[in-house]
This record gives structure tokens, sequence and C-alpha cells, in this order.
């Protein structure tokens, strides 16, 4: 059984500002996205800091930003800023 669910290590932490942020661009870029979050998880709490990893796939030098909870799974819904993509973490 195959799955996107990582098990490595984050790469840093940003803020929530900077993770709301992060997220927002991300969502701009893309057209679709925001509704993919919205109905692929559900939003995250208020949290001081936020794990932040690099994204996996091949020629994106993209870093992954939670944003949000995944419904189907027990993880965070990250989006990458750099391809747009959804992963969990």
């Amino acid at each position: 059984m195959s799955s996107n669910i990582a098990q490595n290590y984050p790469y840093s932490s940003e803020s929530d500002a900077e993770r709301l942020g992060a997220v927002a661009r991300a969502t701009e870029a893309d057209a679709t996205l925001a509704a993919r979050i919205a109905a692929e998880s559900i939003p995250v709490g208020n949290e001081p800091r936020w794990w932040v990893w690099k994204c996996p796939n091949p020629g994106c030098t993209g870093l992954l930003h939670a944003a949000g909870f995944a419904r189907n799974a027990h993880a965070v819904y990250a989006v990458c800023d750099g391809c747009a993509k959804t992963l969990l973490r």
C-alpha cells in the first residue's frame, strides 16, 4: 500500500502569520487550490509555530506549508508554494 503521508523530518519552522501568507500566495497562483484545500481539509488551530518541509516533487524547489488537517487521514494537509501541489505530512 502506498501513501503520500511523509515520514521525514521537517526542514524548518515558521510563524502562523508566515504560514498564512504562504498559503495565500499559493492559492492566488492556482485558481482551484483554495477549493481543493477547503474540500479535503479542516482548518488548523492557532499555533505560534508550524513546521515547513521541502517539496519532494522532482524539479520543485518550493516549501510545503500547513494548510489544514486532512479530513480522511491523521495528517497535516500541506501545500507547496512552488508547484501548488498538495501533500499529506
